[in-house]
């Protein structure tokens, strides 16, 4: 089977460890990594035996052998770095955000789609066992009817110059959400404050409704003294909860749920029925997250399966993002989306 050639742009934080799984992956080799601090990038490559290290962005699009360019640098980069390595025809996968607009995010979409190409984007969390077990769960019935997507994201720093909280951390809980519930959102508001001088918001709630009554929350926080982060959904079956900081029980799954009938002869008499059963912590696939990624993109180039954090989906992410920063600058104003009617509050 087809060997693919693999380059990849930056290496800072995150560089690194996508250079480490497609060097592991035996479909996949990495022949450049680039990096405007070329030391940065000479690191990275004699640690894995990489052919090309350069600072020239240009230099790793056009090396020999490249079949997909990883855009791993600051966001406000990804647009013009993913449609150059697009239409020098290579396949891209951008770390998340996918752009800093929708518009953009839409023009590489169509990009891709006219060139034949994929276009990924790097939402890790929803590659790990606990989400993609959630799932499963939600696809079989098991959950019911979804009620509600509750996370909270929060730590002690590590506070950003060039984005805010939203931007920064959002998109991890907006990515498993959008992969969690699968539809349209109605409409987003949020609100956020920046504290001790920092030059961007350090703390944000956003609320996402989706048609009937169905609500997203999202809590992000770059001042927490301790670090959480904790994503519950219920349902009108079960309920779970991931808890990314357990050590091995990260999902657990609930059989709890509440009914509410009323008697229709009287508007005040309302029958509360509450369902507390078994817990249990379902066994999960351990394998790094950015492994099975990279497995899903090389299935995804051999025309095997479809990929699973897709340009769409990246677009998706990047629209309620969108949103909720308009909805910040508003003042916390309620902003539609897809002209879906917002269930009323």
């Amino acid at each position: 089977m087809k060997t693919y050639g693999v380059g990849v742009i930056g290496c800072g934080y995150w560089g690194p460890n996508l250079v480490r799984n497609f060097a592991r992956n035996p479909r996949t080799q990495v022949l450049a990594v680039c990096d405007s601090r070329h030391e940065r990038a000479a690191k990275v490559g004699a640690e894995y035996r990489v052919p090309v290290v350069t600072d020239q962005v240009r230099e790793l699009i056009a090396a020999p052998g490249i079949d997909l360019v990883v855009v791993a640098t600051p966001s406000f980069t990804h647009f013009e770095l993913a449609r150059e390595a697009l239409e020098a025809g290579r396949h891209v996968l951008v770390m998340k955000p996918l752009t800093t607009t929708s518009e953009h995010a839409e023009e590489l979409c169509q990009l891709a789609h006219r060139q034949g190409l994929l276009l990924a984007v790097d939402h890790t969390f929803v590659f790990t066992g606990a989400v993609r077990h959630m799932r499963s769960l939600i696809e079989s019935g098991e959950v019911g009817d979804l009620y509600y997507f509750d996370s909270v994201r929060i730590n002690l720093g590590l506070i950003q110059t060039d984005v805010n909280v939203v931007w920064d951390l959002a998109p991890h809980d907006v990515s498993i959400m959008d992969y969690l519930i699968g539809q349209e959102p109605a409409s987003v508001a949020a609100q956020a404050a920046g504290h001790g001088g920092s030059p961007t918001e350090n703390i944000a709630y956003l609320t996402v409704r989706y048609a009937g009554s169905l609500l997203g929350a999202v809590h992000v926080n770059w001042l927490a003294p301790a670090k959480v982060r904790r994503t519950i959904v219920g349902g009108s079956k079960r309920m779970m909860i991931y808890d990314d900081m357990e050590p091995s029980e990260k999902l657990k799954v609930y059989d709890k749920g509440v009914s509410i009938s009323s008697d229709p002869s009287d508007e005040y008499q309302f029958m509360i029925s509450y369902r507390s059963g078994d817990m249990h912590a379902p066994r999960l696939d351990t394998r790094e997250a950015l492994a099975v990624e990279a497995d899903n993109i090389v299935a995804a180039m051999d025309g095997r399966e479809p990929l699973v954090s897709d340009g769409r989906a990246g677009l998706r992410v990047v629209r309620i993002l969108e949103a909720a920063q308009r909805s910040i600058e508003q003042g916390g104003v309620l902003i539609s989306l897809n002209g879906v009617p917002a269930a009323a509050g």
